[in-house]
């Protein structure tokens, strides 16, 4: 019997070797070659990493960012002289397949003429939908269909420090990209209304990029490139601060240009300082008279602190919260005047700006 059960045992081993090297073969096909290829089993596998890049996002965003070029014609004061052409060149985004794009208002201001160059090399006339001046923002359109349109989330969250690609034609060189992060959100002061909350960022921006996208690595819409610090005030040498136009605020202007030509405006008609915070809202400096504020019997320093459903955090988002609503609208406003919460209804007008 001791005869019989070592037997045994030895077949069972040999079984188990014979299918543990089948698997091994399976797994490791290379091995059953000549040589010590099965050595490399045991040995460690040196492998080299991916190296970072962001060729992925500006391959979805690139092809829906466009050369722009527009044509101004100017009279001369001389009668004597011709009218000269003076040219400008910009970028733009698609936003929608069926044509509408968004760039610069400054890119074609006043322009007899604008071609659009996209990446695949169709070229085409373009015509302004709308603009509005004090975003800095025109909708254009051209007459194609099933274009490149650039990913878009309107729920996106910008934060400092997030990486971001700006894409445009700086110097007519052709598409190009530049990296940078954002320095900062909600940048107010460069434009003439409080409403414009700049992006900051660090992504170099050149003569051609403005109206061209400022995405994310994964290629979704940030913002609309802008402007150069040093167009504020030429007289500083200031590098690596650039704006651009958050893109949220660039859809909401382009759908009420679209649907309406122009941007309308809510106007409450109060003077009040950016810095005049109060923990319980912000202090009305000032009352224009006529306006719906003086209407309502709203008063020089006042604290609101609701409008509406929402409390009221900041001076900017206040002014953004009257801006977006619609004329003819009647708020309750919450308001401090002294110790005492009143409760005022205001009817919004629109804004002549």
């Amino acid at each position: 019997m001791k005869l019989i059960d070592s037997v045994k045992y030895v077949l069972n081993a040999v079984s188990y070797g014979v299918i543990f090297a089948v698997v091994i073969l399976v797994v490791y096909p290379e091995l059953s070659g000549k040589g010590d290829n099965w050595w490399n089993i045991f040995r460690p596998q040196k492998t080299n990493p991916a190296p970072l890049s962001y060729a992925n996002a500006v391959q979805r965003a690139g092809p829906a960012v466009v050369n722009l070029y527009s044509e101004e014609i100017q009279n001369s004061v001389n009668y004597l002289q011709a009218p000269r052409s003076v040219s400008r060149l910009g970028s733009g985004v698609i936003m929608d397949p069926n044509g509408y794009m968004l760039t610069n208002y400054h890119v074609v201001q006043n322009a007899a003429q604008i071609t659009v160059d996209l990446q695949n090399g169709q070229r085409f006339p373009a015509t302004i939908i709308g603009y509005d001046i004090y975003t800095d923002l025109a909708v254009l359109k051209i007459e194609a269909s099933n274009l490149p349109v650039i990913p878009q989330n309107l729920d996106l969250t910008v934060s400092a420090g997030d990486v971001v690609l700006a894409i445009g034609n700086p110097l007519n060189l052709g598409q190009t990209i530049t990296q940078g992060i954002i320095s900062a959100t909600g940048r107010t002061g460069l434009s003439s209304t409080n409403h414009t909350q700049f992006l900051q960022m660090d992504a170099a921006i050149n003569e051609g990029n403005s109206g061209g996208a400022l995405v994310n690595t994964n290629g979704t819409l940030v913002g609309i490139n802008s402007r150069l610090f040093r167009e504020i005030n030429p007289q500083l040498d200031i590098q690596g601060i650039f704006f651009a136009i958050p893109y949220q605020l660039a859809y909401k202007v382009m759908q009420q240009i679209i649907e309406n030509g122009r941007v309308i405006r809510g106007w409450l008609g109060i003077d009040t300082q950016v810095f005049s915070q109060n923990p319980r809202g912000f202090v009305i400096s000032g009352i224009i008279k006529n306006s719906p504020a003086h209407v309502a019997q709203l008063k020089p320093g006042d604290i609101v602190s609701q409008i509406g459903d929402t409390p009221i955090t900041s001076t900017i988002q206040a002014l953004d919260l009257v801006a977006e609503t619609r004329p003819g609208t009647e708020v309750m406003f919450s308001v401090y005047r002294g110790n005492k919460l009143l409760n005022i209804p205001v009817t919004i007008l629109e804004s002549k700006q």
